[in-house]
């Protein structure tokens, strides 16, 4: 590059830099404060179309197409005026015009006294790396469709068990239960061993009508569909608080329930989840559970005070199911799942979900 009113460096100086240059695998080139090409690689002038010779001298209107050019000169202008380095990604076609994706850096040269003399560019195709995010992006969503769909399907599987305890074994129980009672009122005086037994049938009858109970309630609350998120959290903290022994504590104001039926499922889920997680690793005395609204979301924290772990530790292993599981439900229905933990200081976990489901999974075109 030739500073400006001063002496032409050694021709062995620009063979030099010429060789430095075609060694790039990259499109590479020099240029001076008027945005001349002071030197350009072979992969430059491959993708302009033109020999070298005819590139110097010239600037991007004489070698490139018009749209192309303006936006050459225009982050030329921007790298001349901050002194900065610019870094940006562009589409143009290839000498055969296919599309392709560039990443470019624009860097500025300095002269031995500090002053911008030109500026260096290098411009790499990652065309393929792009190709290989958008497919990424692509069987993530289906992915997380598929994620979406089983966890739908397994709580539509869960209603029905549930229905079908309730309904059906409930009351095959209930007659049972009342059959007993009967046989029990036919007995005669003297027919006391008979009695025992027949006590004893119904107690297991009662004790089998508790434990049926229980198991639909796990499987599908019918408070979460009668009442509402709020009343099976309600429901569910004590049930944990009175199992455990651990003090829960928990606030909750919400104007009104989630308008997907999916959104109020996924929160109740993870919130079990979480309590699940407490119970089985955390070694806490308390746990805190807030329940609000903020804006067109709805956001649940559970904090504990147990013993924590290291979030470097953490990040590094993999992610476990029941971890993995929050995340996915999380994402299913647009929302974000946040983990704080440290040794010794607790963890609390806090999830944004939007008040209504998105009709889609979030994606991002290439540039």
């Amino acid at each position: 590059m030739r500073p400006s009113g001063g002496r032409r460096r050694p021709a062995r100086d620009d063979a030099h830099r010429q060789a430095i240059l075609s060694n790039i695998p990259d499109q590479a080139w020099l240029k001076d404060v008027e945005s001349r090409y002071v030197a350009v690689n072979e992969a430059y002038a491959e993708a302009c179309g033109l020999p070298q010779e005819e590139i110097l001298g010239r600037r991007p209107t004489d070698v490139w197409p018009s749209a192309i050019a303006i936006q050459y000169l225009t982050t030329d202008r921007t790298v001349l005026a901050s002194g900065t380095q610019q870094r940006y990604e562009e589409r143009r076609p290839d000498r055969r015009g296919r599309m392709r994706c560039y990443e470019t850096i624009k860097t500025p040269v300095r002269d031995a006294r500090g002053r911008i003399i030109g500026t260096a560019g290098i411009s790499r195709d990652i065309t393929h790396h792009k190709n290989l995010e958008r497919e990424l992006r692509r069987s993530r969503g289906q992915l997380r469709q598929l994620s979406a769909h089983l966890h739908s399907v397994r709580e539509e599987e869960r209603a029905r068990i549930a229905r079908e305890l309730h309904d059906e074994l409930g009351q095959n129980l209930t007659a049972l239960r009342l059959g007993l009672d009967w046989a029990d009122a036919q007995l005669v005086p003297g027919q006391e061993r008979l009695s025992a037994k027949l006590a004893s049938l119904r107690h297991l009858a009662d004790a089998t009508v508790v434990t049926m109970a229980r198991i639909a309630t796990e499987l599908r609350p019918i408070i979460l569909d009668d009442l509402g998120l709020a009343a099976a959290s309600e429901w569910l903290a004590e049930s944990v608080a009175k199992q455990t022994g651990i003090e829960i504590t928990l606030s909750i104001t919400l104007n009104r329930d989630p308008q997907a039926h999916e959104v109020a499922i996924t929160l109740f889920r993870i919130l079990q989840e979480a309590l699940t997680n407490i119970v089985r690793h955390a070694q806490a005395s308390l746990v805190a559970i807030t329940l609000t609204e903020s804006g067109r979301e709805i956001v649940l924290e559970v904090a504990d005070n147990g013993c924590g772990f290291a979030p470097s530790a953490h990040q590094r292993r993999a992610p476990t199911l029941g971890l993995l599981g929050m995340q996915e439900r999380a994402a299913a229905v647009g929302g974000v799942l946040a983990i704080e933990s440290g040794i010794g200081s607790g963890t609390r976990i806090a999830l944004r979900v939007p008040r209504r489901r998105p009709r889609g999974p979030r994606s991002r075109s290439a540039p």
